[in-house]
């Protein structure tokens, strides 16, 4: 199959694109707006920049209507956010929080989920999350106009919260431990349970 992606309609190359590049690790965000009402979004286009400094990338998607979702703009009004990773024991809780909500109500509450104050910054992480990493922004890249256009947005990482339940022998985060899920296309997810390694080649 052959695909000119520049003549394709935007929801058939996001469609493409969602069940081509996986699995995709799950930013779980939790964003403030200036007025104090919380957030909290799950974004599968996620990913680390670099250590130094050490920065990480979200990717909010607008809406089909073409708005910016609640928090793209309360990244760009505050200047905060918080990434909390997903393992599969909170992966429900993570779903339910895709839901399209009204700007004022909060997913914390309305989903019963637990919260906890931040060192750094002032939106709450997830108090079950055994990863939580407190971001200030860094830069916003906007990328396109309109339905499923994005901000890429680029976190400084300023504080991290990492549970000792997931911590292996050598005193980093053990996947197997962890036990994350990632995006694949459509309704689909995986798990970080089953692994291979392969060892890398002599520099």
């Amino acid at each position: 199959m052959q695909i000119d992606f520049t003549s394709l309609p935007v929801p058939d190359a996001y469609a493409l694109m969602t069940t081509s590049i996986m699995p995709r690790p799950i930013a779980w965000v939790s964003t403030i707006s200036p007025e104090g009402r919380t957030n909290l979004a799950p974004f599968s286009f996620f990913q680390g920049v670099t250590a130094n400094p050490p920065t990480l990338l979200i990717v909010p998607v607008n809406l089909r209507d073409g708005r910016k979702k609640d928090t793209a703009r309360n990244i760009e009004q505050t200047g905060e956010f918080v990434v909390n990773v997903v393992p599969y024991a909170l992966a429900e809780q993570m779903n339910a929080t895709a839901a399209l909500l009204p700007s004022e109500e909060s997913e914390f509450e309305t989903f019963g989920i637990a919260q906890a104050p931040s060192t750094r910054v002032r939106p709450p992480r997830v108090a079950a999350t055994p990863i939580a990493f407190e971001c200030t922004v860094h830069t916003i890249v906007q990328v396109g106009d309109g339905p499923l256009a994005a901000s890429v947005v680029i976190g400084r990482i300023q504080y991290a919260h990492i549970a000792d339940g997931v911590l292996g022998p050598d005193g980093r985060p053990d996947p197997g431990k962890l036990d994350l899920v990632g995006r694949l296309g459509g309704e689909l997810y995986s798990r970080t349970t089953e692994r291979f390694a392969i060892k890398r080649p002599d520099r």
